[in-house]
């Protein structure tokens, strides 16, 4: 007798039935390899271009409904994590599961500000990029650098080694984007003060004088840490995939973590607050905005920074992001861009078109308006997106290792190439 954990798939090419049990809630997808017409055939495979509906690892770190608008970090609901924690909080919530008492967070802050410096050559290495070089790309080459200074890496398969190197990529991280970001503007690299917390130590080596002198605003440094908090995790996406993936063949994080940053680098991961920014500017009015959504409607133009992958409501956060928007245009002044930013927003939640296809506002929307008026050019836009990611790509690193069902990654094929033949000249 079958229990209500199991399905039964009928193979009408051969009229067998296969009773399969669930794991979880869901189908194993090598159970299906006894399907089999004949005997000696490989067995059955499903087809999932993308991975659109294959879940790849058992995860406990985060949570999301995207019917209803819930992301959730260890069950925390980001909403009160944006409120009332700090992003090193958030990040030991990833790392370890449980948000850290007093003591343990001042453990974390002294650790990471301690290690936020670099070696000299690393200095060297980045002056080595064009002064045109995009940030991102010399983010990347330089996390993947970094594995050369620390050999002892390799050893994933040791705990405490794992968490000394998830502790040297968390404070280096925000060191080498600051460092890209100067090299960009013909700047020298100011030392990190680990006496400031880890937003203030990023911005005042984003934006300190020659001389090393900077005050940061408590209300951008209170909204920096908001903005890596909100882009801490989000579940198996392109770029964690990628994560896990190469860190499935044992390679070092420094390597794991570069290739991560080298898919978040796509525009259709990590540059989509900028592609809203062109949006905006392309628009140019308020008065545009009908002209633009006909387009779009047309096919002619895209609405970006509207709809989501996972999401088929509003995305919570750019709620939250929303509001953090003002409090930075009280300190930095009005972004011109969002009386368009908001009507546009008014406009596509009212039409049909838009609300019937789900296509709510992402974290994309607002978030490169704050990045603008904060000081920041668009190439830097998923540099600082990458700052916050490193704990979740780092989290889910290290769960990977934890989990017995976890292997080197192999996706199969459907081979529709030429059969057999043979090479004739």
């Amino acid at each position: 007798m079958m229990t209500k954990e199991a399905v039964t798939i009928t193979d009408h090419r051969t009229g067998e039935s296969y009773d399969i049990d669930l794991v979880d809630g869901a189908l194993p997808a090598i159970a299906l390899r006894q399907i089999k017409t004949p005997d000696d055939d490989f067995g059955l495979m499903t087809y999932d271009p993308a991975f659109t509906n294959t879940a790849s690892c058992r995860s406990t770190i985060t949570y999301i409904d995207g019917d209803k608008g819930i992301l959730e970090y260890r069950g925390y609901p980001i909403e009160e994590l944006a409120e009332k924690s700090s992003f090193l909080e958030v990040a030991h919530l990833l790392l370890h599961g449980e948000l850290p008492s007093g003591d343990e967070l001042n453990q974390l802050a002294g650790i990471v500000g301690g290690n936020m410096a670099v070696d000299e050559s690393m200095k060297k290495f980045i002056d080595g990029f064009l002064p045109e070089a995009h940030p991102m790309g010399m983010l990347i080459s330089s996390v993947a650098c970094l594995s050369t200074y620390y050999p002892e890496a390799k050893n994933v398969s040791d705990p405490e080694n794992r968490l000394q190197q998830i502790h040297r990529l968390l404070s280096k991280v925000p060191t080498l984007s600051a460092y890209a970001f100067r090299r960009n503007a013909g700047l020298s690299y100011p030392d990190p003060d680990p006496n400031l917390s880890f937003a203030a130590n990023f911005l005042k080596m984003i934006f300190a004088d020659e001389d090393g002198s900077y005050t940061p605003d408590p209300v951008l440094e209170r909204a920096m840490d908001v903005l890596f908090t909100l882009h801490a995790d989000h579940e198996q996406n392109c770029s964690t995939s990628a994560m896990r993936g190469v860190g499935s063949s044992y390679s070092d994080p420094y390597s794991s973590l570069a290739a991560a940053a080298a898919a978040l680098y796509g525009p259709l991961h990590g540059g989509a607050n900028e592609a809203v920014l062109r949006m905006l500017d392309e628009i140019g009015d308020k008065d545009n905005i009908p002209a633009f959504i006909e387009q779009v409607k047309n096919g002619d133009m895209r609405l970006m920074g509207f709809g989501h992958r996972v999401y088929k409501n509003y995305d919570p956060r750019a709620k939250i992001i929303k509001k953090l928007a003002y409090e930075v245009f009280e300190v930095q002044g009005m972004n011109p861009l969002l009386d368009i930013a908001l009507e546009l927003e008014k406009i596509a939640l009212e039409d049909e078109y838009f609300v019937g296809r789900k296509l709510y506002p992402n974290v994309d929307f607002y978030s490169g308006l704050i990045y603008q008026s904060m000081g920041f050019p668009t190439p830097m836009f998923p540099v600082l997106f990458a700052i916050g990611r490193t704990s979740g790509w780092l989290s889910q690193w290290n769960e990977f290792f934890g989990d017995k069902d976890q292997r080197i990654a192999r996706p199969r094929q459907l081979y529709q190439g030429s059969p057999t033949r043979s090479y004739e000249k």
